[in-house]
């Protein structure tokens, strides 16, 4: 059985060559068998928004935030994700939440 980074790895070269759906199906395929998988999360976000699966595509994206809270980007692709769907006020929530962590990274000594 190929492992969740060959799964990962044939999705994406799924949807570089234009199949979409069948990228989704396989990024579930991960989820089956490892549930915190980040990037398949993030992934998910991303291609269930362009299919305009937008519920989901928030679930995954909050999912990522959940797995990485103190990552920058987590919030970002959530407040981008949400500002896609129009749910124009959690875009705002979150795209605050990054700069937070942000200006606490910034803030840390080297």
């Amino acid at each position: 059985m190929p492992t969740p980074h060959e799964m990962y790895d044939a999705a994406v070269a799924m949807k570089s060559a234009g199949d979409l759906e069948g990228a989704v199906a396989k990024l579930q395929e991960i989820l089956a068998v490892a549930p915190d998988h980040l990037d398949t999360h993030s992934a998910l976000a991303v291609f269930l928004q362009k299919l305009g699966r937008n519920e989901e595509a928030v679930a995954h994206a909050r999912k990522v935030c959940e797995l990485d809270p103190q990552n920058f980007f987590s919030y970002s692709q959530l407040s981008m994700i949400c500002m896609r769907c129009g749910m124009i006020p959690e875009a705002e929530e979150a795209k605050a939440k990054a700069f937070v962590i942000k200006a606490g990274a910034q803030a840390r000594p080297q």
